[in-house]
């Protein structure tokens, strides 16, 4: 009886010569301008096999695009040609096929800067340290106070990271240490800000507490007085941004409440409205507090950025789901660049579309990073000779692709418990 190993190679053997019949075949009908079905068909699993080996949506509709061209042209290969070629196929059929557990490399679009110029980029934060560690509250080095009487903990924080240079790395890096900040308002009851609204001012603002550290809804809140307070620890996520993008030039942020802080001022944005949502005394507090992370945590300045910005609605692919600080988030008195300006990461890498009031915003400061994206995402399908829409659907695939990696490897699927 005949070993294995040797009914192996026969049976390879038997393969490649019946391919290499189907390819002589299959010439002379390309030769003559007709393929009957069988040769149709080998023709069409061939393509369909080298198809799925590109991961890339975009890259995949280039490759069946260009085989579409080339469907109804006479092909007169030398017969040589092919059966060497088939020759050497029939030499991998010996080997055993299996599917790599890698993902295939994918071509990435082309890196954009989300980095503001060198001439409005803002010093690097003075260091700060922690001076007094007591019970109720914790005192840093800038002046900064951290009141902790509302101190909850959620869990550690833990994240993937995918390398904005290689998207074919699916799984991403896991991280633990914080990559940016969130800016909100907490879009709660705002009484007048008056001497005599005094204990309405001071029971709001005790209410407010109250309920976002039920929810765990944010890491800090700067109150109406310009007091900071910690809601939930620095260790741990909070339930602050839901649905949300971001990247910088190194890597891109999904769902961004185990990866960024988050920072409420107790406040209403209206995106329409001349009136700066927060108070003098709030963006003293605030500047000083961001000092104290970007310090401690080593955050570019490009990763402090207002919820409008990175919130996200995978729904319906549009992006600004939520508008808290879509205009006057003053990047500037907080010791940070003009954000507003970058272009929209969900927008250049996963294809998102503005929210109605953000399509309007024209020269509004959010309106103007969702052009200069838009105007990206214009540029990148021109390189590849897609139409606008297909490469933005190719990208939304992209967007579920990393999702669904995310949920794999078991990060912890992300809720908005501020509901703001």
């Amino acid at each position: 009886m005949l070993s294995w190993r040797f009914r192996y190679i026969f049976a390879g053997t038997a393969r490649t010569k019946t391919l290499l019949r189907g390819l002589t075949a299959q010439h002379y009908y390309w030769s003559v301008g007709v393929a009957p079905q069988t040769v149709r068909g080998i023709t069409t699993r061939w393509i369909e096999w080298r198809a799925r080996r590109r991961t890339d949506p975009a890259e995949r509709l280039q490759f069946l695009q260009s085989r579409l061209k080339r469907k109804r042209r006479r092909v007169r290969a030398p017969v040589p040609a092919i059966t060497l070629g088939l020759a050497l196929a029939g030499a991998a059929l010996l080997r055993p096929w299996s599917r790599s557990s890698e993902v295939p490399r994918v071509e990435s679009p082309r890196l954009i800067s989300t980095q503001i110029s060198t001439k409005s980029a803002p010093a690097a934060p003075p260091h700060v340290w922690l001076v007094e560690n007591a019970e109720r509250y914790d005192l840093y080095s800038n002046g900064l106070r951290v009141e902790n009487q509302y101190l909850a903990s959620t869990a550690p924080r833990k994240y993937l990271a995918f390398a904005r240079a290689r998207l074919d790395q699916a799984a991403g890096a896991w991280r633990s240490e914080p990559a940016g900040i969130v800016f909100h308002t907490t879009e709660s009851h705002i009484a007048p800000f008056e001497e005599d609204q005094n204990r309405t001012l001071r029971r709001a603002g005790e209410g407010l507490l109250e309920y976002v550290s039920r929810r765990r809804s944010y890491h800090f809140v700067i109150d109406r007085f310009g007091r900071v307070f910690r809601i939930v620890r620095e260790t741990d996520y909070a339930n602050h941004a839901g649905n949300s993008i971001w990247a910088d030039d190194t890597s891109i942020y999904l769902n961004l409440n185990q990866s960024f802080f988050g920072v409420a001022f107790e406040a209403q944005s209206n995106p329409d409205g001349d009136q700066m949502p927060a108070n003098s005394a709030q963006i003293h507090a605030g500047r000083i507090l961001v000092e104290m992370l970007r310090s401690r945590y080593a955050i570019p300045a490009s990763n402090c950025v207002a919820h409008a910005q990175v919130s996200v609605n995978p729904g319906n692919g549009r992006v600004g789901y939520h508008t808290d600080w879509a205009a006057r988030l003053p990047f500037g008195e907080l010791g940070l660049g003009d954000n507003y300006l970058c272009p929209l990461p969900s927008v250049t890498l996963f294809g998102f579309q503005p929210d109605g009031s953000l399509a309007e915003a024209g020269d509004a400061p959010l309106g103007q990073g969702w052009q200069s994206a838009l105007e990206q995402v214009r540029a990148e399908a021109a390189r590849r000779e897609l139409p606008v829409e297909r490469y933005r659907q190719a990208l939304q695939k992209r967007y579920r692709y990393d999702l669904a990696a995310q949920r794999t490897h078991g990060v912890p699927e992300d809720s908005h418990g501020s509901d703001r």
